[in-house]
């Protein structure tokens, strides 16, 4: 018998319409042979399906159920595609848990610290990581410019320390504008992470890893005609460029898949994630992990997922699979 999949997209996010598409696209990846695709979309309070053929009925969150004229339909999985809250901080995940309905994506613990770049790097920097000097803002708090400005340098960037999308990000060259790129950010999140800029090239090496097989995808090196890699130059073809692979020796690439795969295991991932870094000096610094990264014709792991050669449609099912076999209920 098929399993029912729900492919849970939109969020309380920036990203909400991103979540949409990355959901859409999956959704018609998943091998329909072996598997019932529903698409679930939560936008606060209300969760209902948005499927053709059950669009508007509405989910029971007691169990993550639907009525289809009269009968009820439960879900063997969640194909959790929402970036940003609830889908990527972990509390979608802790509901899951608590209705013990297996997952994709990584466990609550993770979710809420990788979701937090600043307690991300924290614990990052035990494992003997490279990571820039940074410092944590709280909304509320008085401001010291000039104490900012001594750990992080000029230029530097200003961020929503919790949040997977590029929006509220600022690149700050004079002290002056500081002040203005804070509260930008304050926008997105009660916290603000403000980084010293490291100038280099932007690697970004995709990955998933299941009990049949480690998927390490080939890195991307991304070259921006802004600033730096924003919403705009994301999901704008003509505002960067994306090299695959990069143009990085054999033994950097290595070195990026074997880093990658190390921060992986560490934090406990599972589905998969995207992990991003500045290679300056042959040296790797890591910038953030993105725990549930875009899924567009745009986003850069299908790319990755294309050069690798694996088919998307056998990648989603061993994902799946995977999720439903180890669950642990």
């Amino acid at each position: 018998m098929k399993k029912n999949i729900a492919v849970v997209v939109g969020g309380n996010s920036s990203e909400y319409f991103i979540s949409l598409q990355s959901g859409e696209k999956i959704a018609n990846e998943i091998d329909k042979e072996k598997f019932n695709v529903y698409v679930v979309t939560i936008k606060g309070s209300d969760w209902e399906l948005t499927s053709d053929l059950y669009c508007g009925l509405i989910i029971n969150k007691n169990d993550f159920s639907f009525n289809d004229n009269g009968k009820k339909v439960k879900f063997d999985c969640a194909y959790i595609a929402i970036h940003g809250t609830p889908g990527e901080d972990g509390k979608l995940q802790s509901y899951f848990d608590m209705i013990k309905l297996p997952y994709t994506s990584c466990n609550v613990l993770c979710s809420a610290l990788t979701f937090n770049k600043y307690y991300c790097n924290t614990v990052l920097r035990q494992s003997n990581i490279n990571i820039a000097n940074s410092v944590l803002l709280i909304k509320g708090q008085n401001i010291d410019n000039e104490s900012i400005i001594s750990k992080t340098g000029l230029p530097c960037f200003v961020k929503p320390n919790e949040g997977g999308s590029s929006f509220g990000i600022s690149k700050v060259k004079k002290q002056e504008d500081l002040i203005s790129a804070i509260e930008i950010a304050f926008k997105e999140s009660n916290q603000v992470i403000i980084e010293q800029f490291i100038e280099g090239t932007e690697i970004t090496v995709g990955l998933v890893k299941t009990k049949n097989k480690d998927y390490i995808f080939t890195p991307i090196e991304i070259v921006s005609a802004n600033e730096f890699f924003d919403y705009e130059a994301k999901y704008n073809d003509k505002k960067t460029q994306e090299i695959i692979p990069a143009r990085i020796s054999a033994e950097l690439t290595k070195k990026s898949q074997e880093l990658s795969s190390q921060i992986y295991d560490y934090l406990n991932c599972s589905g998969i994630v995207r992990v991003d870094f500045i290679l300056k000096n042959d040296t790797f610094y890591f910038l953030e992990i993105n725990t549930i990264p875009g899924m567009t014709a745009a986003s850069l792991v299908p790319k990755q997922i294309k050069e690798y050669g694996v088919e998307m449609k056998d990648l989603l099912t061993d994902i799946i699979e995977n999720s439903i076999n180890t669950y642990n209920l």
